[in-house]
């Protein structure tokens, strides 16, 4: 039987990094007194089950993951970057905001672009290209919300570790000792990238839209929200073909977009911030390792990037 790829992918959050892998996550973060407090846990049900193996199936559990554990992890790093564990930061607010985020990014990037663009089918004449234009009116705005939020002072940090993670996360991949002088080589972007993803599912929506066909606009509002996890499913099966043939040629030409739109969503990192990456990574394998998961990148059934 050919060997299976383990993907470990991360997420940038306040102060820190997320690392996940099969059955386990783990959150460094460098607290305001310069230590770094990890939290570490074991994931299960539909995080790991067997479920999260189906093709398609498991690109829309993906997308509730990326959301439902990248809350988790935000809602410790708030605690620990306030220097408040004790306290806490108020769960139920922190997902209330989210459900309402959620909301709006519906809005924005699915519902909006259609609005802003249905005028133009009697003028164009030909609802293929409507749709594309509706498509690159999405990644305008994409890349602006990124682009703007990249100049706060706190995001420009979490996008430093970002890169931080990225950068991990290649070396792991390459087999380099995990220092900094070995990790600091290594590019920003990575190929699994959920900046990557994003400009997949611009792509993917086009394709998409275009066979719901010109039906009633309310109808078609409908379709921009109830397809989202359809064109989630579908992008995020492009990107594991991406990280599968990521030394291709081909691949490298395909991909270039993506790994260009993560130059909005990462930063250098300092070697305190690739610190805390390692850190990250360093608790999963030791995890990983108890539940007597293999460590061998090559050898191990496959977890998804979750940045």
């Amino acid at each position: 039987m050919a060997d299976k790829r383990i993907y470990y992918g991360g997420q940038a959050v306040l102060e820190g990094v997320m690392i996940r892998g099969p059955r386990t996550l783990a959150v460094a973060c460098r607290r305001p007194d310069g230590e770094i407090t990890v939290h570490t846990e074991r994931l299960g049900g539909v995080y790991a089950g067997t479920i999260r193996r189906i093709p398609l199936i498991r690109g829309a559990i993906v997308m509730w993951e990326t959301l439902a554990l990248g809350i988790r992890a935000l809602i410790f790093s708030s605690n620990v970057a306030l220097g408040e564990e004790e306290k806490g930061v108020d769960s139920s607010a922190m997902w209330a905001t989210a459900g309402v985020s959620l909301l709006l990014v519906t809005g924005l990037f699915f519902v909006l672009p259609l609005l802003a663009t249905d005028w133009l089918e009697g003028a164009v004449g030909s609802h293929l290209a409507v749709i594309v234009i509706e498509g690159l009116f999405r990644l305008a705005l994409i890349i602006a919300y990124v682009g703007l939020i990249g100049l706060l002072p706190d995001v420009k940090r979490v996008y430093a570790y970002h890169g931080a993670e990225h950068k991990t996360i290649h070396a792991m991949e390459h087999n380099d000792p995990m220092e900094p002088g070995y990790i600091q080589k290594y590019p920003t972007a990575h190929v699994r990238c959920g900046t990557s993803f994003l400009l997949t599912v611009v792509v993917v929506s086009v394709l998409v839209f275009a066979l719901v066909g010109n039906p009633e606009i309310w109808l078609r509002i409908l379709s921009r929200i109830v397809l989202i996890p359809v064109i989630a499913a579908i992008s995020y099966e492009v990107i594991r073909l991406g990280g599968a043939f990521e030394q291709n040629p081909i691949t490298h030409v395909l991909m270039w977009p993506n790994l260009a739109l993560q130059s909005l969503t990462t930063r250098q990192p300092d070697d305190k911030q690739v610190e805390v990456a390692v850190r990250a990574l360093e608790e999963v394998l030791a995890a990983e390792e108890a539940l007597g998961e293999a460590l061998d990148v090559k050898t191990a059934e496959a977890a998804p990037p979750v940045d």
